[in-house]
């Protein structure tokens, strides 16, 4: 464990109980205003300077080191909104906002951020400027895109950008980073397959689009086994299906909708599959007398590490969480994340913490997820660590790896 960690720990319960507010009044994308409020007050009264706007409830925290000979900034980054859910238990911090949950830990994530900066602003052992970035609406609508696009780093102008994200499938005390694609790009994929619709006794008199609809999804599914290299990869997942017409057993409909997901990796293979997507569902509908329209949105970008951060990260986990507890190899996953939109920009690496519960059934998402408090100091002393050794004081030696001041 390093200095950090422990000196959070004098404060865990304080954060537990921040912690345990946010989870209760959940906010919506955009709607984060009681969470950015609380996170001003807070920094405030760790006497850090605050600036708020970026993106409607976004907030930055200024924090500058006892000194700043090498003129070099680090970004930390945490997110604060909600799910559409409903949260099921009884736990007492359990939400007060029907259908709204933190159920992807966001609550978890701004707290620990407070709690590295309280411990930076406190100690300020570093040479030169953390900015710690409290980002809304992640979960949709793009937040660290939209804090990109207003400004965030010309305002605020860092060097790296490092964000961390609780992962039930670890347990408490590890963590895990990679160089590379860490998590998945995200495109939405609406297709209209329209025929001619009539008696289900007849269907030789019609046109029936849910056969023509079953073949496409079916052929969409060689995108990634025909068309896609074996160690790439690529997810097409059709999630919704619905007809013009329900409640009838005899009734062929006009038309189809389906609603599915895109996900990959690499910019290639992106393009690839949207095209294949297209070129699938206009022909296989064609070739059995109907229509189909293709609407493909894209989403986040996929998560990319840069190398040298990815690498240091690492190496400060292995200070902070010791040298067997991090991961270097863990698979990418095809979840999404509007970090994307910040490592576009900027060197930096996304990093996955411990907190365990997946064999429980506290997975990401799930009604009854609930952040685990234990790992606040870990997650927050790791933070800080890693703003600490990117920018060490004079006459200090940067850990693990980074310049070294002599």
């Amino acid at each position: 464990m390093t200095a950090s960690v422990d000196y959070i720990r004098r404060f865990h319960e304080e954060l537990v109980t921040v912690r345990r507010d946010i989870h209760m009044h959940p906010e919506l994308a955009f709607e984060e205003a009681r969470t950015a409020s609380v996170v001003a007050q807070k920094l405030g009264t760790f006497g850090i300077e605050v600036h708020r706007g970026l993106a409607t409830t976004g907030v930055v925290g200024v924090i500058r080191g006892r000194t700043d000979t090498r003129r070099k900034a680090v970004g930390l980054r945490a997110d604060m909104d909600c799910l559409p859910m409903h949260e099921a238990g009884e736990k007492p911090h359990a939400s007060r906002s029907a259908g709204k949950m933190h159920a992807c830990g966001h609550d978890g994530h701004t707290t620990m951020l407070l709690g590295a900066a309280r411990y930076l602003a406190e100690t300020r052992n570093f040479d030169g400027t953390v900015y710690v970035i409290f980002q809304p609406a992640e979960e949709h609508g793009g937040g660290g895109g939209v804090m990109v696009r207003e400004g965030l780093f010309d305002r605020f102008p860092m060097d790296e950008v490092y964000a961390l994200h609780n992962w039930p499938q670890l347990p408490p005390g590890k963590m895990a980073v990679r160089p590379g694609p860490v998590m998945a790009a995200t495109d939405e994929v609406s297709i209209v397959v329209r025929g001619r619709g009539g008696h289900g006794a007849l269907p030789h008199l019609a046109v029936d689009p849910v056969v023509v609809a079953a073949q496409i999804i079916s052929a969409l599914q060689t995108i990634a086994s025909r068309n896609v290299a074996p160690v790439d990869a690529v997810v097409v997942s059709i999630c919704s299906m619905h007809t013009s017409q329900t409640g009838a057993h005899n009734v062929i409909p006009n038309a189809v909708h389906l609603l599915g997901t895109l996900r990959s990796f690499r910019p290639e293979t992106r393009d690839l599959a949207e095209r294949r997507i297209r070129e699938i569902a206009t022909g296989f509908a064609l070739a059995m007398g109907g229509t189909a329209e293709v609407e493909i949105t894209r989403g986040y970008p996929a998560t990319v590490n840069s190398e040298r951060e990815s690498e240091f990260a690492a190496r400060v986990g292995e200070q902070v969480f010791g040298p067997g507890n991090v991961v270097r190899d863990a698979d990418p996953t095809m979840g999404a994340e509007d970090f994307a939109y910040l490592l576009q920009e900027r060197p930096g690496a996304y990093v996955f913490l411990g907190q365990g519960g997946a064999d429980g059934g506290c997975l990401l998402h799930n009604p009854h997820y609930d952040f685990n408090d234990s790992v606040i100091p870990l997650g927050a002393g790791f933070l800080a660590a890693l703003a600490e050794s990117a920018m060490p004081l004079q006459g200090s030696t940067a850990v693990a790896g980074a310049m070294e001041v002599v």
